[in-house]
């Protein structure tokens, strides 16, 4: 019989849960969909909790949908190492785990950061030898072209938002698991960094004259939420409203609720790359805010995405103005009224090329391909 072969993940938490949610999308769906053995390394067990909410902190080592999940402190057992690991953005292996790795004879991934610029597809899948521990680093970069690593993206994923999105009981059963009610209003969904325009976005749903639902996921963007109703702070399950706004504060959602909650909403506004991805796969029109970087260095992101992902959108100018005084720290009723009034060809330009990008091989896909090449 052949032997399964095992995967590890290493995923060091930094300040947000786009990490942490990447790495474990991807060990679920190598698990999954391609019978891989999987370890999940983990530094931060209480900041995955979020996303993995069955996670015993107490435990050091624990099996969770199949995954085997270790906490990756200076007491954890690395004489081990598995047949191909993976580098989640750059989080530098422990050196014990790398000599591990030499005597074993594994394969090194460094997963990197999303990217649309230009550069990724020329830097992607190339190795770089390691004179210390004598193994070889390959750079692996997700992206949008055939030249890249490609998207993560289960194999049901546009078909089950696709399901989800065109049926109101579907809808509706989720909607109410929330306590919130089923109407026509405009749904909009706001996860975003705090030094967004938060504010002046709200004001501009407010005065746009049209009914509109913001659903907003517990994040730190809530105290700035309170102030704009004039409040000191708001409780989760709390439901606002001001002149055409209704705002509800949900709690943080699970990854399949969220998938949910992006396929009922008219307006995505998403961040880093996790909830990036996955409002592209939803097939709604999203606004994205990059992960603020010195240099303006998200900026670049920003407009190397804008430039890929609306190339041949006749109504791009209108796209690109939302995101640039979005990412710029404020909306003005302006852009807000025009983004509203072309709404419909964007909202039909975004599903053709979601359904583009969805014939496009998954980063999982190519990740188990490349792997089993190098």
């Amino acid at each position: 019989m052949r032997v399964k072969q095992r995967w590890d993940i290493f995923c060091k938490i930094v300040d947000n849960f786009g990490d942490i949610g990447i790495c474990w999308r991807l060990a679920r769906q190598l698990h999954v969909e391609h019978g891989l053995e999987l370890k999940l390394w983990i530094d931060d067990l209480g900041a995955a909790q979020r996303i993995i909410p069955r996670l015993d902190l107490i435990l050091n080592q624990q099996v969770i949908d199949e995954i085997s999940i270790s906490k990756w402190d200076e007491s954890a057992d690395f004489s081990e190492a598995a047949d191909v690991v993976i580098e989640a953005f750059a989080c530098e292996l422990p050196g014990k785990y790398l000599a591990a790795m030499v005597r074993k004879n594994s394969k090194w991934v460094n997963l990197e950061y999303l990217s649309a610029e230009p550069w990724v597809d020329d830097f992607h899948a190339k190795p770089s030898p390691q004179r210390t521990y004598k193994l070889t680093r390959h750079f692996y970069f997700p992206g949008f072209t055939e030249a890249t690593g490609g998207l993560i993206r289960e194999c049901d994923i546009i078909e089950s938002n696709q399901l989800f999105a065109n049926n109101k009981d579907l809808q509706k059963d989720f909607l109410e698991k929330l306590n919130l009610a089923h109407n026509d209003h405009l749904k909009v969904s706001l996860f975003c960094y705090p030094h967004a325009a938060v504010q002046s976005l709200l004001g501009a749903m407010a005065t746009s004259g049209q009914s509109i639902d913001c659903y907003v996921p517990d994040s730190n963007i809530l105290p700035q939420i309170a102030s704009f109703f004039g409040r000191e702070s708001i409780d989760i399950g709390e439901k606002l409203a001001h002149k055409s706004l209704h705002l509800y504060v949900l709690p943080f959602l699970s990854q399949a609720d969220y998938d949910n909650l992006l396929s009922i909403c008219d307006i995505n506004f998403v961040r880093g790359e996790d909830s990036w991805v996955r409002a592209i796969w939803a097939g709604k029109p999203f606004i994205w805010l990059p992960y603020l970087q010195e240099e303006n260095t998200h900026i670049k992101k920003l407009n190397a995405f804008l430039d890929v992902f609306y190339a041949d959108f006749e109504k791009r100018q209108v796209v690109c103005e939302a995101h640039r005084y979005w990412v710029a720290g404020r909306i003005t009723d302006h852009v807000w009224h025009n983004y509203m009034n072309h709404l419909p060809a964007i909202h039909s330009f975004t599903h053709q090329r979601t359904n583009q990008l969805a014939k496009q091989a998954d980063l999982a896909s190519k990740l188990v391909i490349f792997c089993n090449k190098i």
